[in-house]
């Protein structure tokens, strides 16, 4: 599970197995497979590396993701 804020500053813990996408309109709103969004304050960016980190912890694997224009390779 990964730790997020919501909007009116309340601590979320999601599944990145159950995102779907991550997008900035202009806040970051977090997508998942059934659908629902969560709006939360952490930059795209910012959940885009807790999602590393999170998939880092749990399989000691290198990582890399593509982002945009960003490029992330993370151990």
């Amino acid at each position: 599970m990964v730790k997020f804020t919501t909007l009116d500053r309340r601590e979320i813990a999601l599944n990145p197995d159950h995102i779907e996408r991550v997008e900035r309109m202009p806040e970051t709103v977090i997508t998942l497979t059934n659908g629902k969004k969560v709006l939360v304050r952490e930059t795209l960016d910012e959940v885009v590396r807790r999602m590393h980190k999170h998939r880092r912890a749990i399989s000691g694997a290198v990582v890399h993701c593509r982002c945009g224009d960003r490029f992330y390779r993370h151990r």
